[in-house]
């Protein structure tokens, strides 16, 4: 049984991302910085996938996930990200996670795990 956020497009969810960071200070440029450091797509492969409304499950088969990306730890929706067994939710909870972290105030560095 598929999940139904895999096959919600990640462009109905972006402005959601988009307004929890605002509304807690942060800005668009840092969550896009996020998402480029989590699936390599930079401001160009974004805005494609932005105007192409791909799937959760698109969105991700076409990312190059941060080898890094395992260093997500933490709960998201009451879930450990790092015990996700399903492979593209377990994504979707490290983009979760990240930005939540962002949103908390996190610096954008330790966000992105520069610093291990």
């Amino acid at each position: 049984m598929q999940h139904r956020i895999f096959t919600t497009s990640f462009a109905s969810v972006y402005p959601h991302y988009v307004t929890k960071v605002e509304k807690k200070g942060r800005s668009r440029a840092e969550l896009d910085a996020v998402i480029a450091w989590l699936t390599g797509f930079d401001a160009e492969a974004l805005a494609r996938h932005l105007e192409a409304e791909s799937t959760f499950e698109e969105f991700f088969a076409d990312a190059s996930l941060n080898p890094n990306a395992g260093l997500i730890k933490g709960v998201v929706c009451g879930v450990r990200v790092e015990e996700v067994e399903d492979p593209l939710m377990q994504k979707i909870r490290y983009l979760d996670k990240l930005v939540d972290e962002l949103a908390k105030g996190k610096a954008l560095d330790l966000v992105r795990r520069a610093s291990s």
